[in-house]
């Protein structure tokens, strides 16, 4: 019976301690959460009002701070995650409500449960920093990049709104990019942003260590170190990437597929004598085998041009089809590179659940309507370290739409090239800011691989980015237009490309040990 009144007593201190401690009720804490949380967008690209990028997680840390149980803990966690998420990716609304034909209700619950479900790595790491380590700024920046980290893997990842990508064109900080990747410099803004907070609280000394790493980065940005050089006796190739802005609604359809077809070769016949003519993603609405005699056509022309052609299309592996079972032939969204001074092909690997694959198919076998058909939906994953594609006596790395998300996709793809090149079609996403967004990615990705980065896309943004992350040329969006320029070939291995994110896994290791040895001798 002592045990028990003991229990009881504890509960009530801590229920007392939590009161004492926490100015806000938890109804207005979980408000506060979930505004941090969605005013992050604003941070990003089209917006890029980075200064955000620093108060939202600033915000989280300080409801975290006051000691609670780890219940609270999860809520306010959970309550961030969501409005992060809920509003910064609510570009998924459009394709799910406009081109997905789903009711606005259905769709909105949709985002909220995408949110619910996205949320859970900020409600796990709000725990994990409530319960195991010292409540201080090296923790909580720590944990931040670790659940970052694992959202590039878990469930085969969804790897968006990273704090790092704020500061893509602020290059005071986006210099560590070519070092450790755009978790590095995440970990810098939100240790920076949680140390702000601790000196409004009178504990100065966080922010000698944060700016330590802060002068790390301005250094590196003022020495400007060259990670790579342009390669030796070759010329800028001057490239047309065309953007056919086809309707995401017409795009699939069978009867439009020769029209598409038709937009693209009008559009492209100006371009035949530039060095490379490049199409989007699917810009060939049909397996290679049944668009073959254009192709041969296309080939023809370029050949004749000495122009080299890449373009996106569905591609089936014909020898792979055992007419013993009947099964249907591996298939790929790919890239392949014809024409003149031209070879390869590129297939897909990370690809996008139930767009292009259908996840645990085996119990949504169950639900006939959900499932799909396997014939237009199951992609397979090409596979990993795939040979660059060889164009005009270059190595060029690939990456299709989606996946240039991923930094150690794009990092491995990167290896041994000369420059880079991803393919998309956006139409899925409209007017809102997602084309933005993975925009902004492709520009990290660039800062990250010292590479010039070529995107053709269906709507847009078709853009050429240099080396150094910056948008060299742009087409405007939703117009069917050539965006022409030049491309870089570069030599060179940035540090971020030869070790990739274990430095900053084995720092943010480190901090998280310590942190969780010395939490009995911290004190608030």
């Amino acid at each position: 019976m002592r045990v028990s009144n003991q229990h009881v007593v504890d509960r009530l201190n801590q229920t007392y301690n939590e009161q004492q401690a926490s100015s806000l009720p938890i109804g207005i804490a979980v408000i506060v959460a979930w505004l941090a949380g969605a005013m992050f967008m604003l941070s990003l690209a089209p917006y890029g009002y980075w200064i955000i990028a620093l108060i939202s997680p600033a915000l989280l840390y300080a409801l975290l701070l006051a000691p609670m149980s780890n219940k609270r803990a999860f809520i306010i966690g959970e309550a961030y995650g969501m409005g992060l998420w809920c509003v910064g990716a609510f570009w998924l609304y459009t394709s799910i409500h406009d081109y997905g034909d789903i009711a606005m209700p259905l769709a909105l619950l949709a985002i909220a449960v995408m949110g619910l479900g996205m949320g859970l790595f900020q409600a796990f790491m709000a725990v994990l920093f409530n319960r195991f380590v010292g409540k201080q700024p090296l923790a909580f920046a720590a944990l931040w990049v670790l659940q970052e980290w694992m959202k590039t893997w878990l469930l085969t990842g969804f790897p968006w709104l990273f704090v790092g990508y704020a500061f893509t064109e602020q290059y005071w900080l986006s210099s560590l990019a070519p070092v450790a990747g755009v978790f590095a410099v995440s970990f810098v803004a939100v240790l920076l942003s949680a140390s702000l907070v601790e000196a409004f609280r009178k504990r100065a000394g966080y922010l000698v260590i944060s700016g330590l790493f802060l002068a790390m980065s301005i250094g590196l940005w003022l020495l400007n170190p060259a990670w790579t050089q342009p390669k030796p006796n070759t010329k800028n190739l001057k490239v047309s990437l065309i953007q056919g802005n086809i309707p995401q609604d017409l795009k699939w359809l069978t009867e439009y597929r020769y029209k598409t077809l038709e937009i693209y070769g009008k559009l492209s016949s100006t371009e035949w004598g530039q060095d490379m003519v490049i199409w989007p993603e699917s810009s060939i609405p049909m397996f290679q085998t049944e668009a073959w005699p254009f192709i041969t056509e296309v080939v023809k022309v370029a050949k004749e041009t000495n122009t080299t052609w890449l373009t996106g299309i569905p591609y089936k592996d014909e020898a792979a089809f055992d007419p013993k079972t009947q099964a249907y032939a591996p298939f790929y969204n790919s890239v392949i590179a014809l024409g003149a001074q031209a070879e390869g092909l590129y297939k897909k690997q990370n690809l996008v659940p139930f767009g292009e694959y259908i996840p645990f198919q085996g119990a949504l076998d169950l639900f006939p309507g959900l499932a799909g058909s396997d014939e237009i939906l199951n992609y397979s994953r090409g596979p990993a370290n795939q040979s660059p594609l060889q164009v005009r006596g270059h190595k060029l790395g690939s990456a299709v739409c989606y996946e240039v998300a991923y930094p150690d996709t794009t990092r491995r793809n990167a290896k041994d090239t000369d420059f880079l090149l991803t393919i998309s079609n956006d139409a899925w996403f409209g007017t809102s800011a997602g084309p933005f967004q993975h925009l902004q990615m492709v520009q990290m990705r660039s800062l990250e691989t010292g590479r010039w980065f070529m995107r053709a896309t269906n709507t847009g943004v078709t853009a050429i980015i240099d080396h150094t992350g910056k948008i060299v040329a742009r087409a405007p969006q939703f117009e069917r237009t050539v965006l022409r320029g030049e491309v870089q070939s570069r030599i060179g291995t940035t540090p971020y490309v030869r070790f990739g994110n274990y430095p900053i896994l084995i720092i943010i290791a480190l901090m998280l040990l310590l942190s969780y040895v010395g939490k009995g001798t911290y004190k608030r």
